[in-house]
């Protein structure tokens, strides 16, 4: 048996959730492999919908095992809340989910350093949730984090005592108790007890060595979907740095954020939008601003699932669609949104950049630097998501799907034609 993966291929928020949740039958097994709460992943069925943030998106289906792997950090305060939630729909939901006890926490300290540091950025803020990921990831990666497995300790206390007090000498340091950023303002104390208390609720749920229960279960035959957060551009290494997240989103995350050999990965599904879409700071090079994006906006419900802000939207953009493809070795790509695009009577697509002169994602970019070469595909004015075969998809949105087929060489295997998990489609 293989790992199979699922990933967004753009600036996150491409639908992965559902696609997960929809694909969740088919596997014994979802494991996230990267990130922490800022990730939004929303789920609808039956009228009802939830919004995920830490556990995996297979946790609403009974007989799935669900596992929060090293390569996440958690914030025990959401992850209690969020499994609380959860348990309204699955009440066996705490029961199937496992936790890596290499998963590192996210303190309350953390989003307190989190403010200060976007703060300090002034007018280059990257535009972080502030649910304390990257802070949370550098202590990780400066060898003084603290881990899930480290609760069940004596010492644990000490260490979460030490630790806290270590960064307050660094906020200390940035002298903010003065002005627009006072520390005393943040809900910083208030959080600390919340924190406290979902910790000893921490204690009740199932804490695991996730790199070997995972490869065993391959070796006795278990199926595996690793689930990923954010999107392909947010990558710490491959994305449009620094605007980015702080952990590899990509297809290599998996191995280390999960304990898989690369020789253990087998399909990768790569889940894109039928435009873009990106939440915060960063380049963007198909955005639009005019009324064509604010209808897309408006149609689309863009905005975030964790912080509520508005996305920015834009056409679909292949050379960057292609890039993505190409450095996680998608098998099968996943497109969600189709329906939102069902009222245009022209879709652009950009194929290009600078007059032809650009047909990949550089390392220098810039949107002032870079300028989209759009081509004009007719739009098929039919309300897709009402649809009930897909043998009844619109001859001009399998031209659409055609074309982005043959620019990145995969084929779209899965397409999402509205909200809910049975408006997904094999295709």
């Amino acid at each position: 048996m293989k790992v199979d993966v699922i990933l967004g291929l753009q600036w996150g928020d491409e639908g992965k959730g559902k696609i997960v949740d929809a694909m969740t039958p088919h596997y014994d097994i979802i494991a996230r492999f990267q990130g922490g709460p800022n990730a939004g992943h929303t789920i609808e069925f039956n009228g009802n919908k939830i919004v995920l943030h830490s556990v995996p998106s297979g946790i609403l289906r009974n007989n799935t095992v669900n596992v929060i792997g090293n390569g996440v950090v958690l914030d025990p305060v959401i992850l209690m809340n969020e499994l609380k939630t959860v348990s309204t729909y699955n009440p066996d939901a705490a029961q199937n989910l496992r936790i890596a006890n290499r998963t590192h926490l996210i303190l309350p300290i953390h989003r307190a350093l989190d403010a200060c540091f976007e703060q300090a950025k002034g007018k280059q803020k990257i535009g972080s949730t502030l649910k304390g990921i990257a802070p949370a990831y550098s202590d990780k990666y400066s060898r003084r984090g603290l881990r899930a497995g480290e609760i069940l300790q004596e010492n644990f206390s000490e260490k979460f005592r030490a630790l806290t007090e270590e960064h307050m000498k660094i906020l200390d340091m940035y002298n903010f108790n003065t002005g627009d950023f006072q520390i005393d303002k943040l809900p910083y104390k208030e959080y600390e007890q919340q924190w406290l208390l979902a910790i000893e609720q921490m204690k009740n749920l199932q804490f695991i060595d996730a790199e070997v229960y995972l490869n065993k279960s391959l070796q006795s035959g278990k199926s595996i979907l690793a689930e990923g957060a954010q999107g392909t551009l947010l990558d710490i290494d491959f994305g449009s740095y620094p605007f980015v997240t702080s952990s590899n989103t990509i297809c290599a995350g998996v191995c280390s954020g999960l304990g898989i050999p690369p020789s253990k990965i087998g399909k990768v599904f790569g889940v894109f939008k039928a435009y873009c879409t990106r939440v915060g700071s960063g380049p963007f090079p198909t955005e639009l601003f005019d009324d064509t994006g604010t209808k897309l906006q408006t149609l689309g419900h863009e905005f975030g699932a964790t912080t509520g802000r508005a996305r920015r939207c834009g056409w679909l953009d292949l050379p960057a669609l292609h890039y993505a493809v190409m450095i996680n070795g998608v098998t099968d790509l996943v497109m969600t949104k189709a329906d939102i695009l069902s009222t245009f009577d022209v879709i652009k697509v950009a194929q290009s950049y600078n007059n032809q002169t650009l047909d990949y994602l550089p390392f220098a970019i810039n949107t002032e630097a870079i300028t989209p070469d759009y081509t004009d595909l007719p739009g098929w004015n039919v309300a897709v998501d009402k649809l009930h075969s897909i043998k009844d998809l619109p001859e001009e949105l399998s031209a659409y799907i055609k074309f982005i087929e043959s620019f990145v060489h995969i084929p779209v295997t899965f397409l999402s034609l509205g909200p809910d998990r049975n408006q997904t489609y094999q295709l």
